[in-house]
């Protein structure tokens, strides 16, 4: 199985190799070997196995040195071997004095005291160990003095960019060579192939080792012929050789007459032949072919007719179609994995003939059929031998039977997570009395699991149920009978009390309780019982209480207590402690000053009362990767840290996120920002910084993709240094006293103008997740209100998605560059409420991916380009209070916008649709400042009316209180009137006369 082992499953399941010393060598192996597959770790086991049989009388020499003693030419040619190594760690302290059958790794035979085994390597880097000393260097041909080595392990250390020495092919007596994990490079010598003896031969590489980087490139070999001559070989793994140029290498493989295990995983291979003629491989009991990329159909292919083999893993090859019924004539088969196959289908019924059978795994295959008929179809011939059953994310349906399925007594591990199952847990689960191991997680399960669904599970390690609808029931004295390491329950209902049960799980690694609708204060005894845990997950419940005084000497490395209701100060941390989330609780004081956890990689404490200053006791975290002490009660400025006061690595931190939003901070931009040249998000906003912004963000920071300065009192010019970073993808300096205009060297920043192929860099900044057994443990993912298409939104993690410009609420002048509109990949630019002017951006259609713009409340002129309509991506635009005119361009996104007339609103000079202005109607005048376009003539007639009332009530109040006047007035009304009068009818008399006449 090569998906999420634990050390578990490979005890229980490696002991189809009859080794009887295995349980005390995993008993022995570090937790980091989860990642490593039971056949890798059956390996491992041969190699112990191998190394403990090699022979009798090189052990005994090496203890007890009575008759022996070390040959002087070989002691020469293995101080010749020293000299060519580097040993920083001294490994080979013990290499001195004349005998050499007393050093370290160094084994002679009783009888002839030559040199026969030579063991420098060991296991370690096979479980991702990077902490293990290694050697290096190079491997001096001063080996050939060796002729009588029989056993060579070279394995696990580091000869970086160096090829295994051809000279190896001359050390004719090996029957054991392993070369394995040791960073060699180049091709695979053919001199190899001289090895006639050779039994065991290793030269692959493990994939899960963190030891290395990513950029090691490995062995290859473009001839593997040479194998053909190997007619002793009984093991031989080539793990990760690159072998893509072979194509035929099936036919050399089958001439190794007494081949038992062939492991070649990810190897590049391409080709699967669909049958084998003449084959030799009749012993072969082990194959792995995982990780190679065969893209054929499942059947017809070569090793379906190996019946002798016991275990095979054709995971992850590109393999796909149905189930092949093939797999019932595998009546040897003891374990079967097929995961990540594309096979499809339910399997086939002749699986019953698999009477051998103990281990059966298919992750992530599209079984699409009832859990209740895949029960039916697993071998009942042998009664309780299938002891695991790994069968996650295979689109199972249904509910599990109500009666235990004969063929399932005898399970130690059980995997069902991530499928489709329905309906309650049945009892018989508590009849599973070997059962370790119980994954049911991510599935629809609901009804209530009580005391007799555990109750006889005596030897259960690992319970994993999360995100399932199941409700734990259980008598607040109930003591179960397991001691458990993982317990995995995230979304069960375990409230509203804190379960009980818990207090007697003393030897918990893991656990996660979140989300299980716990409303209580969390009792003393808890915090005793997870001193243990490593990963310790409680978050989104209702738990009150304080963090415990002696949190410091807890053992953890990973907690969530998020979105509870704990108060008090922050205490001093575990020392072992590498991810802490406190984000959304009540935790008042001041930061502490001391953490007390050096290694600190994640700290969140968001949202909380946290008050007082910064301290510089954060320039000790030097391995600090994530920090988010946003919306808190932060006071004060930001001090640098002092040079040499707490690290000899002043230069430089590891700081990738750094939210200090929504606080009280003030001062200037902080310089301790210098320090921290991997920033890829800076979230500085809505705090009080003023001042300039300084130039060297663009020059110390060429790592920053996300900055936020958005609500301070910055103000000056953008510097034009900013725009060196050309990661830059979302800029915000809204609501500062900015002033100047943008640079036109904006056009830089490519992280605006170019969709990034490839985000990894900005979710691993964004985002952080621990994994335990495959599931997410303490997981933070960053959130941030952005201000666009009109309201605020809260972004979490798709933010790595966002692109945004955003220059709103400053002081801004002149034109907006036409290189704006080269920023293509903006989904929203926001220019508004500054002082731009001139033309409107005449490129704008350019911006095709810009789903809001906003350029409202500036002084832009002229013409709407046509190519606005060219924004398909459209959905909020605002360009009202300009001094635009003419017609409103038309068509695509532009007439699907909401209230378009609000859009255009304050531009007197624009006409048609929305606008009921028709474009053929004669326009007025604009006015300044953004008037109407009818408040000059409006302005007159007000003007007007308002002097002649002024005028008619000057005369009334005149005659009101002045007697003279009025009679005067009267008088003169009077004498007109009669003068008129005798005129008007003279002249009447006159012309009635001329016209009788």
């Amino acid at each position: 199985m090569t998906q999420h082992k634990t050390i578990v499953e490979c005890l229980v399941y490696n002991e189809y190799h009859g080794l009887s010393y295995t349980k005390k060598i995993m008993a022995k192996l570090p937790m980091d070997m989860l990642q490593l597959s039971c056949i890798q770790i059956a390996s491992i086991a041969l190699l112990l196995f191998t190394q403990a049989e090699s022979t009798t009388e090189e052990i005994s020499s090496h203890k007890n040195n009575t008759i022996t003693s070390c040959i002087a030419s070989e002691r020469s040619a293995l101080l010749t071997f020293r000299e060519g190594l580097s040993d920083p760690a001294n490994l080979l302290s013990s290499w001195k004095g004349d005998d050499c059958c007393q050093w370290k790794g160094v084994y002679c035979g009783m009888r002839t005291s030559h040199v026969v085994r030579l063991d420098l390597g060991g296991p370690e880097c096979a479980f991702g160990d990077s902490g293990m000393p290694v050697l290096a260097g190079n491997i001096s041909s001063s080996l050939l003095g060796l002729q009588h080595l029989q056993y060579l392990d070279l394995s696990c250390n580091n000869f970086d960019n160096i090829q295994i020495p051809e000279f190896m092919g001359s050390l004719h007596k090996l029957r054991y060579l392993d070369l394995a994990t040791s960073m060699f490079t180049g091709n695979i010598p053919p001199q190899l192939g001289n090895l006639s003896n050779l039994r065991y031969l290793n030269l692959g590489f493990s994939q899960y080792s963190s030891s290395y980087g990513s950029s090691y490139n490995g062995t290859y070999s473009m001839d593997i012929t040479w194998l053909s001559r190997l007619t002793s070989l009984e093991h031989l793994d080539m793990s990760s050789v690159n072998l893509t140029t072979i194509v035929h290498w099936l036919p050399v493989v089958s001439m190794l007459p007494t081949l038992k295990i062939l492991l070649l995983s990810a190897c590049h291979l391409r080709s699967s032949p669909d049958s084998l003629q003449l084959s030799n491989l009749t012993s072969l009991e082990t194959l792995d072919l995982s990780g190679n990329d065969f893209h054929k159909r499942s059947t017809p292919n070569w090793f379906w007719g190996l019946t002798s083999l016991k275990h095979l893993d054709i995971s992850s090859t590109g393999f796909y179609g149905p189930f092949p019924d093939e797999i019932g004539n595998m009546t040897s088969i003891v374990e079967l994995e097929l995961s990540q196959t594309n096979l499809v289908g339910m399997m086939p019924s002749n699986m019953k003939n698999l009477c051998n059978l103990e281990k059966l795994g298919s992750y992530r295959n599209n079984i699409n059929g009832s859990i209740t008929e895949l029960f039916h179809r697993l071998p009942s011939c042998s009664v309780n031998k299938l002891q695991l059953l790994h069968l996650p994310d295979c689109n199972l349906t249904g509910s599990l039977p109500t009666i235990l399925v004969e063929s399932l007594g005898n399970l130690t591990w059980l995997d069902l997570s991530d499928n489709k199952l329905t309906g309650h847990v049945p009892l018989w689960i508590g009849e599973l009395t070997k059962l370790r191991t119980l994954y049911l997680n991510s599935n629809s399960l609901d009804g209530v699991m009580h005391e007799g669904h555990f109750s006889d599970l005596d030897m259960l390690k690992d319970l994993v149920l999360s995100d399932s609808s199941i409700t734990i029931t259980t008598s607040s004295n109930w003591v179960p009978p397991f001691n458990l390491t993982m317990i995995h329950l995230r979304s069960c209902q375990l409230g509203p009390k804190f379960p009980a049960w818990l207090r007697w799980q003393t030897q918990v690694v893991s656990l996660d309780i979140s989300n299980t609708s716990i409303n209580d204060m969390v009792p003393d005894w808890f915090w005793i019982a997870a001193s243990s845990v490593e990963f310790l997950n409680i978050q989104n419940n209702q738990i009150r209480g304080f963090l415990p005084s002696t949190m410091e000497f807890m053992r953890a490395k990973e907690m969530d207590f998020s979105s509870n209701q704990l108060g008090g100060p922050i205490p001093k941390l575990p020392i072992d402690l590498t991810s802490l989330d406190l984000s959304q609780n009540n935790v008042v004081g001041p930061l502490p000053l001391d953490f007390g956890a050096p290694g600190l990689r994640t700290l969140v404490l968001y949202s909380n009362m946290i008050s007082g200053a910064i301290p510089s006791s954060l320039c000790k975290l030097q391995s600090l990767w994530l920090l988010d002490i946003s919306r808190n009660n932060l006071n004060g400025s930001i001090t640098d840290c002092l040079v040499n006061e707490y690290s000899t690595n002043t230069t430089s931190m590891s700081i990738v996120n750094l939210s200090l939003r929504d606080n009280n901070l003030s001062g200037e931009f902080p310089s301790l920002i210098q320090k921290c040249p991997r920033l890829i998000f800076l979230d500085l906003g809505h705090n009080q910084f003023f001042g300039a912004l300084p130039a060297w963000i663009g020059e110390m920071l060429l790592s920053l993709s996300f900055l936020r300065l958005r609500s301070n009192m910055f103000y000056g010019h953008i510097p034009v240094e900013l725009t060196k970073l050309v990661n830059l993808q979302y800029l915000d300096l809204a609501y500062n006293n900015l002033s100047g205009s943008i640079p036109r060297s904006i056009i830089n920043c490519t992280g605006m103008a170019q969709t990034r192929d490839d985000a990894d860099d900005l979710r691993s900044a964004l985002t952080s997740g621990e994994f335990y057994a495959g599931n997410v443990l303490v997981a933070y993912t960053g959130n941030l209100t952005v201000l666009t298409k009109g309201q605020e939104r809260l972004y979490t993690g798709e933010i790595i998605y966002m692109v945004n410009l955003d220059l709103s609420c400053n002081s801004l002048t002149g034109d907006i560059p036409a290189e704006v509109s080269a920023l293509v990949a903006l989904k929203s630019l926001n220019l508004s409420w500054n002082n731009f002017n001139g033309k409107f951006p005449e490129n704008i259609g350019a911006l095709i991916q810009v789903e809001s713009l906003d350029l409202s409340h500036n002084d832009l002129s002229g013409e709407i380009p046509s190519s606005l309509s060219a924004l398909t991506s459209l959905s909020r635009l605002n360009l009202s209070y300009n001094n635009l005119s003419g017609s409103i361009p038309s068509g695509n996104q532009l007439q699907t916008l909401e209230d378009p007339a609000s859009i255009y609103i304050g531009n007197p000079g624009l006409c048609g649709p929305p606008l009921s202005r028709k474009c053929s109607q004669p326009g007025p005048i604009p006015g300044d400042n953004h008037e109407d376009a009818g408040h000059g003539v409006v302005s007159f007639f007000l003007a007007t009316g308002s002097g002649y009332v002024m005028g008619l009530w000057v005369v009334f109040c005149t005659f009101l209180f002045r007697r003279k006047w009025r009679v005067w007035w009267y008088s003169l009304c009077d004498s007109l009137y009669d003068r008129v009068y005798v005129q008007v009818a003279v002249s009447w008399a006159s012309f009635r006369g001329k016209t009788n006449g």
